[in-house]
This record gives structure tokens, C-alpha cells and sequence, in this order.
């Protein structure tokens, strides 16, 4: 049993939406270029693909993906892009479930870690990203950094994005490590849509006590995809971890 929240249909119809700057090549080109470079001749598992945002792109690029999902609604998605032979997914969450074979990569993308709910969930998918590694293999992760140094006090929510099409507001509860990503999203007639998210939110330190306790070991941390220094300042990380020959 996980604790993640199960994307239905009505969710993963919604997720491909050219619009979301996550689905920009500004955004994708350097993070197919930085995973490409550490898969190098080597095969990349993608633990929650998803709809294959990241996995189709790096698939093309010569790279062979398998992935991990939870969700049968996001697969049937992936597939009206990349059929099962192109990209192979095994149904299961990415704390527990195994795939045939060893990879010379192994990424978990887009804050998705916090998807998982409790400490020892992700702790467990830290040693199952190093049970799939191939020995020097790395395991790479993309994770905000919590954003409650914004909290003044009696603040319950901070803003991680306001536009005209959307608004989300993240609520954190500070003694679990609970969070919600609450959302508000415009329609085309102008009426809006309210969905959440739910998440365990990590620090950064946290992850490479995980990444130790899986027989990792530190391989670079970095802003962004672009591999911009990571500071007090940055509101995300890039955390990379290699797997001892």
C-alpha cells in the first residue's frame, strides 16, 4: 500500500498542457541534455513516468527508458506517444515495485519524490532507484526546496505560482512534513477549477542522509538542469548520487 495520491483520468487527460512552462524546451532541453549525458550508453528507468513528459524526449535522443507508474491513466497517455515496445512500463509505485535488469541511470523528476507521504516510503525508494543501478550508475533526483523560510507569522499557505491561467498555494504542516498543493486553474470560459495535491515535502540534507542509507554516494548538486550553482537562495535542487563500482 502507498500513500501517494492516485491520478485518475480526468487528472492525467489534464497533465499534457503545452501551456505549463514544464512542457517548455526551455525547460526540457536541458533536462533531456543533463540525463542523456549520465545514461551515456546506457539504458535510463524513469521511476513515476507519467505521461512520459521527459521519457519520450530522452527516448528519442537514443536512450532506452523503461518506466515505473502508479497511475493506469497516466500510462494510457504515454501511450498515444511511444508504444510498449518503445518505451516498456510496469505498472507499481516507485517505492517498492522491481524491474528486470540494471540501468546506468535511474530519475525521479518534477518534485515527484513527494509523492510519497512518509520518511520510510522514501527512504525505500531511494534503495529501490540503487537496486536498479548498474555499479557507477547515478540516481537523480529534481526536488523544490521548501519554501516556509517565506512564512511570516501567521501565514498557513505561500504562492509558488500566480498567473492568468493559474494559481497554487502550498499549506505545510511544519511537525509532519505534510503538505498541499492547492490549485486554481482558469478554464477557457472563464469559470476556474480547484484541485489538490498532497506531498511530504524533504530537505536537501534529508535526501543524501536517504541517498547514504542506499549505499549512495554524493555526485553533485546543482539549481537547475542547466547546472546553475545551488545556494541558500535556490528554491530547487538537482541532486545527483552515483552507485560505488
Amino acid at each position: 500500500m502507498t500513500s501517494s495520491d492516485l491520478w485518475d483520468a480526468e487528472t492525467a487527460m489534464r497533465y499534457d498542457d503545452p501551456s505549463s512552462p514544464m512542457f517548455s524546451s526551455e525547460v526540457l532541453a536541458p533536462t533531456v541534455d543533463f540525463l542523456a549525458e549520465l545514461a551515456g550508453d546506457g539504458p535510463a528507468l524513469e521511476l513515476a513516468i507519467g505521461t512520459g513528459r521527459v521519457a519520450v524526449p530522452l527516448s528519442e535522443r537514443g536512450v532506452p527508458v523503461t518506466g515505473i507508474e502508479l497511475s493506469p491513466p497516466m500510462v494510457e497517455q504515454l501511450r498515444r506517444k511511444a508504444s510498449a515496445a518503445e518505451i516498456p512500463v510496469i505498472l507499481g509505485d516507485m517505492a517498492s515495485t522491481r524491474v528486470e535488469g540494471t540501468f546506468s541511470l535511474v530519475y525521479l523528476v518534477f518534485n515527484t519524490l513527494g509523492n510519497l507521504r512518509t520518511q520510510d516510503e522514501q527512504v525505500a525508494c531511494f534503495r529501490n532507484a540503487a537496486r536498479h543501478l548498474s555499479p557507477d550508475g547515478h540516481f537523480v533526483i529534481e526536488l523544490g526546496v521548501p519554501g516556509i523560510r517565506r512564512f511570516p507569522p501567521g501565514q498557513t499557505a505561500v504562492p509558488f505560482e500566480v498567473t492568468d491561467r493559474h494559481t497554487g498555494l502550498d499549506t505545510f504542516d511544519m511537525a509532519t512534513q505534510q503538505g498541499t498543493s492547492h490549485h486554481y486553474s482558469r478554464e477557457d470560459d472563464g469559470t476556474y477549477r480547484y484541485s489538490t495535491s498532497n506531498f511530504r515535502f524533504v530537505w536537501p540534507a534529508e535526501c543524501d542522509l536517504m541517498a547514504k542509507l542506499a549505499g549512495l554516494e554524493p555526485a553533485g548538486r546543482w539549481a537547475d538542469w542547466n547546472r546553475s550553482p545551488f545556494t541558500s537562495e535556490s528554491t530547487s535542487h538537482i541532486s545527483a548520487w552515483s552507485l560505488p563500482a
